[in-house]
């Protein structure tokens, strides 16, 4: 079984808030691949399912974005999972708007939902990078990350999210290369 986070704080005041793309991200996975419902478990809202052959655990911590980590780290615990069986979607500043990076371990570069999750089972899981874009000045970047989509981005928005949900087959079977290249295919139609 693997474990896929979505990164976002709860509350329907920061559903559209660009901090919340994962959460959106693992929404639009459980729907697309016909998940169990959503259910109140380690501390957030769980659903599981499979996508190709492979059984994955959604799970989007209740904790708010700073104390993810605990979330994350109880679900692993109960399945007896490894931080590698990890896979976390998070926003991500230093990318240009909607576009879609995988990597593995790494630093966290000041995400506090990223920093929580390494605390608590360290940094070898693998993280779904989702471009956000950059502000311009770091005095912008709580307002514009805290912030919500605005109504010219909905579209790109639902059709990047698409894409991920769509592929996420090629992230089931760990061929990550082979998921960036056909989120960016779909993108560029």
């Amino acid at each position: 079984m693997q474990i896929w986070v979505g990164l976002g704080n709860p509350g329907a005041q920061y559903a559209m808030h660009r901090h919340n793309v994962g959460f959106m991200a693992v929404d639009t996975i459980a729907e697309v691949h016909r998940f169990d419902p959503w259910k109140k478990q380690f501390q957030g809202w769980s659903a599981t399912g499979r996508i190709g052959n492979v059984k994955v655990l959604l799970l989007k911590p209740a904790t708010f974005m700073n104390e993810s980590g605990r979330s994350v780290g109880e679900a692993m615990r109960f399945f007896k999972r490894e931080t590698g069986d990890v896979t976390v979607f998070h926003d991500e500043l230093d990318l240009a708007p909607f576009k879609v990076k995988v990597k593995t371990g790494g630093g966290t570069a000041g995400h506090n939902g990223l920093r929580s999750t390494e605390a608590h089972i360290g940094n070898a899981f693998r993280r779904v990078r989702i471009g956000i874009g950059h502000p311009g000045h770091k005095d912008r970047v709580t307002g514009y990350v805290l912030g919500n989509y605005v109504k010219a981005e909905l579209d790109p928005l639902a059709g990047m999210l698409g894409a991920i949900a769509s592929e996420a087959d090629w992230l089931a079977s760990g061929d990550d290369a082979r998921f960036m290249s056909e989120i960016a295919l779909r993108l560029a139609d």
